[in-house]
C-alpha cells in the first residue's frame, strides 16, 4: 500500500498497540485516538474504571513510536446510542449485544464525523480482514478462527467499511504476542480486556441494579409451572443461565423470561427445552454488499464464538430473513442478538434475532 494518512483507534491493550506498530513500519502517516467514554465520576457506584491506566499504556505506546495521540471525549454518545439501547432491550426481556452497536455508532460512527476527510483510513486493532476493491469492500474472517471480530462488525454500512484497516487481521493472537515482543512494546504482557468498560471491569449485575433497580419475581419451573423460589428482577438473568439460581437438586437453567410478569423459567433439562429451536426470524438486516433474494446455503453465527452452523437462509421480498439450521444446535437462540451470515470466510452482514423457531 502507498504512504496514507491513517488515524488509528488505541485502547492500551497489546492488539491495538501492535496494529499501530505494524502501519508505523510499513511507514504511513499515522495519528492515534483514544476514545474515552465513560466520565470518572458516572460509574462511580460500582468502582474504579481503570481507564486512566489504558490511557496511560496508550500513551506509552505512541511515545515509543514516536506518534500523536489525541483523547476524545464521546461519554455522552455513548450513553445515548449504546447504553440506552442495551437498558431497553433488557428491559424487553431480550439479549443486547452493545458491541455491535459500539462498533457502528461509536467507533466507526460518531468518530468519523469527528475527524475531517483528510484521512485515507481508520485503523484498529480488531481480528478481521477487509479487502477493499473497486466495487466495493469485503468483510473476510481474521486468521485466528477463535479470536475473528466480524460477528461484532456486522452491523457497518459499505461507507464505513471502505474506510477501515485492520492490521492484525491476518494473525493469530500469539503472532500478535510474539509481534508484541520484538517491537518491545510496553502492552507486550497485558491481558485481553473483556470488552467495553462496564461490561469488561464491573459486574454487569451491579449496573443493571443501579439502572434498573430490583423486583421480586417467582422462579418457575418449565416443565410443571410449580413456584420454586424467588428473584429481584428477570433482567439479571440470561438464557442458558446455571449459576447464581440459589436453588437446590439442580443443576438448574434458565430456559425463558417473561417481561410482562417477571418471571424466569427454569428447567434441569436446558438442552431437552431449547435444543428444538433449529432456525430463526431475523429483521433489520444489515448487506454489505449484494443484497440477495431467494433462498441460499451459507452459514450463519447468532453469539460470538468459533461456532459457525451451515443454513438454509430464505429472503423475503420486505427484507425478513428466515435462517433454518441444517442441524439442530445445542446452542440457545436468544432474541434481540445478531445473526450474522458468511459464505465461506465473507462475511455478508447480519441482523437482529426477532424469533426463535
Amino acid at each position: 500500500m502507498k504512504k496514507k494518512k491513517i488515524a488509528v483507534l488505541v485502547s492500551g491493550g497489546v492488539d491495538s498497540s501492535v496494529a499501530l506498530a505494524l502501519l508505523k513500519e510499513q511507514g504511513h502517516e499515522l495519528e492515534a485516538f483514544y476514545l474515552k467514554i465513560w466520565l470518572e465520576d458516572e460509574l462511580s457506584y460500582l468502582g474504579d474504571c481503570p481507564w486512566e491506566q489504558d490511557l496511560s499504556y496508550a500513551r506509552q505506546v505512541c511515545d515509543q513510536l514516536d506518534v500523536p495521540l489525541h483523547v476524545v471525549s464521546m461519554q455522552q454518545m455513548y450513553h445515548e446510542r449504546v447504553v440506552a439501547y442495551l437498558l431497553d432491550e433488557v428491559k424487553q426481556g431480550r439479549t443486547p449485544n452493545p458491541d455491535v452497536l459500539c462498533n457502528q455508532q461509536i467507533k466507526f460512527g460518531a468518530f468519523f464525523d469527528t475527524i475531517d476527510d483528510s484521512y485515507d483510513y481508520v485503523a484498529s486493532g480488531h481480528y478481521a480482514q477487509v479487502e477493499h476493491t473497486a466495487t466495493g469492500s469485503i468483510l473476510r474472517k481474521g486468521k485466528d478462527p477463535v479470536k475473528d471480530q466480524t460477528y461484532f462488525l456486522s452491523y457497518l454500512s459499505q461507507q464505513q467499511l471502505s474506510r477501515i484497516l485492520f492490521p492484525v487481521g491476518q494473525y493469530h493472537k500469539s503472532e500478535i504476542r510474539e509481534l508484541a515482543k520484538q517491537f518491545n512494546l510496553p502492552t507486550q504482557a497485558r491481558k485481553d480486556s473483556q470488552g467495553i468498560c462496564f461490561l469488561g471491569k464491573f459486574q454487569f449485575s451491579d449496573f443493571l441494579k443501579a439502572h434498573l433497580g430490583t423486583k421480586q419475581g417467582d422462579i418457575v419451573e418449565h416443565e410443571t409451572g410449580k413456584v420454586l423460589g424467588q428473584h429481584n428482577g428477570f433482567w439479571f438473568f440470561t438464557i442458558g443461565q446455571r449459576q447464581g439460581l440459589g436453588l437446590s437438586g439442580g443443576p438448574w437453567y434458565v430456559v425463558s423470561k417473561d417481561a410482562e410478569t417477571n418471571t424466569v423459567f427454569i428447567s434441569r433439562d436446558y438442552h431437552d427445552v431449547t435444543q428444538h429451536k433449529s432456525g430463526m426470524i431475523v429483521q433489520k438486516y444489515n448487506w454489505f454488499n449484494h443484497h440477495p433474494s431467494g433462498v441460499h446455503t451459507l452459514d450463519v453465527r447468532f453469539r460470538h464464538g468459533p461456532d459457525v452452523h451451515a443454513a438454509t437462509v430464505t429472503v423475503a421480498q420486505d427484507g425478513t430473513v428466515q435462517i433454518m439450521l441444517k442441524q439442530e444446535s445445542k446452542q440457545g437462540i436468544a432474541v434481540g442478538q445478531f445473526a450474522v451470515l458468511y459464505d465461506g470466510d465473507i462475511c455478508l452482514g447480519g441482523g437482529i434475532i426477532e424469533k426463535a423457531l
